[in-house]
């Protein structure tokens, strides 16, 4: 049976009316189309406009064209392993994510799952299979259509907002059981494998681990989490909110990532002696990538201006990157664990950013000091906080960074790179127009 088959016959055995047809866009938003399902041909896929990933977050364009001048279009052709039911719709409808080819069935080289592949197939050819387990941080919040007015928390069931920070408080946790009830029920439907639930430092923060696994299968199960966890929140009357810093003096919200390599024909974790457990040569030569390279991805990592807000000292967010064993004030923290088990976890990437993405520049990165042979700064005992930040205070200064590394470029992809860059630095002049109520407030009568 070939994959059309497949996806033919799954669709039948579920009686599905309607389908939506997804692809990640550079900020990670599912675009696509909504198709009925005696229209929608698998083994031919969809059409769209190439120009879809060249959006920035406002639904605006770099100057400079990326695409074709002619606007042309591409072929979506579905993967069937994202195959899933839609919980929330009113009717039987399936989801597919789309990997993204031109009529050459090559691969677009600026799609975002594009991207992750091409870095997969990196490691692939050394005989080696990156492992990524993702924690994301997200908040609950009061509805609130006026987007001058900050952010509230909202009411849980005791009708009553949360009084100070309630850090892995249960009771907290229990305030929105309906809303997490839900959650798992419809992750399970869409094959999401959430993990462990906890309640973060903020008012109305979580925390949702994901079970560890194959990093194109994580990334799109955190852009299907994304959109499950809105809907949910919407159906209770608030939101989930992925911002990195949402609230004015409250935690910011990362999305760190735990990783490790093993060896494709053994399964064997190439960070750690199986025998000794002493971490290997190349384990460190990973984290002397990230050290090296981590500063010009910044801009996968930090994607928007509101994710440098998350990054500043004594704020449970990195500011440079120190390593250490079980340290969580380092960028780059080896947690406590056995051969098996060994691991990086980069606390860098806010929970903002498109998965594919981040994925690929940590993975990248580390994967570059393997090649290089990189050794890394002595583990840091300490704490990081009392080291020099060397992280891009902006996200300016992150895409200059990004653009002047070479090696980065090389491995993501030249012309993905050049349009990222683009696509931010049009986001960073929208911003940059915008006059704050700060600047009015302060500056308006006093200078």
């Amino acid at each position: 049976m070939n994959q059309a088959e497949h996806i033919n016959q799954w669709l039948d055995a579920h009686n599905i009316t309607e389908i939506e047809c997804l692809v990640p866009d550079m900020s990670g938003t599912a675009r696509g189309k909504i198709i009925p399902r005696h229209k929608y041909n698998p083994a031919e896929g969809i059409r769209m406009a190439e120009a879809v990933f060249t959006q920035t977050v406002t639904g605006d364009f770099p100057e400079e064209d990326f695409t074709d001048v002619a606007d042309n279009d591409m072929r979506l052709i579905p993967d069937p392993s994202s195959l899933c039911l839609v919980p929330w719709a009113k009717d039987p409808t399936a989801a597919i994510i789309h990997d993204a080819y031109n009529f050459k069935g090559e691969p677009i080289e600026i799609a975002p799952r594009n991207v992750l592949k091409r870095v997969l197939k990196a490691y692939a050819d050394l005989g080696l299979k990156p492992i990524i387990a993702p924690e994301m941080e997200f908040y609950l919040v009061q509805i609130q259509p006026d987007e001058d007015l900050p952010l509230a928390p909202p009411v849980g069931r005791t009708r009553r907002t949360e009084a100070g920070r309630q850090s892995f408080s249960i009771d907290a946790m229990n305030e929105y059981g309906d809303i997490f009830d839900v959650m798992y029920d419809w992750c399970e439907i869409q094959n999401i494998a959430l993990d462990t639930l906890i309640h973060e430092m903020g008012p109305a923060q979580m925390e949702i681990n994901l079970d560890h696994g194959d990093p194109l299968d994580l990334a799109d199960q955190v852009f299907l989490f994304k959109r499950t966890i809105r809907e949910v929140a919407l159906q209770n009357n608030m939101y989930a909110t992925f911002m990195a810093k949402p609230m004015q003096g409250q935690p910011g919200s990362a999305m760190h990532l735990h990783q490790s390599i093993v060896n494709i024909e053994t399964g064997v974790n190439i960070f750690a002696d199986p025998d000794t457990g002493e971490s290997t040569e190349v384990f460190f030569n990973h984290i002397a990538g990230m050290q090296t390279y981590l500063p010009a991805a910044m801009a996968f990592l930090a994607p928007y201006v509101n994710s440098y807000r998350r990054l500043s000292r004594f704020s449970s967010a990195p500011i440079n990157l120190e390593w250490g064993f079980d340290n969580r004030t380092c960028g780059l923290r080896v947690p406590e664990s056995n051969a098996a088990g060994r691991r990086i976890e980069n606390r860098l990437p806010g929970v903002d950013v498109n998965p594919y993405l981040a994925f690929a520049a940590s993975l990248g990165a580390g994967l570059l000091g393997m090649q290089q042979k990189l050794k890394p700064s002595d583990a840091l005992a300490g704490s990081a906080y009392d080291k020099a930040a060397n992280l891009p205070h902006h996200l300016d200064d992150a895409v200059a960074e990004l653009l002047a590394c070479e090696p980065l470029a090389q491995l993501l992809g030249p012309h993905f790179v050049r349009c990222y860059a683009a696509i931010k630095e049009t986001e960073f002049e929208e911003f940059f127009e915008v006059i704050s109520p700060w600047e009015r407030r302060f500056l308006l009568l006093n200078v």
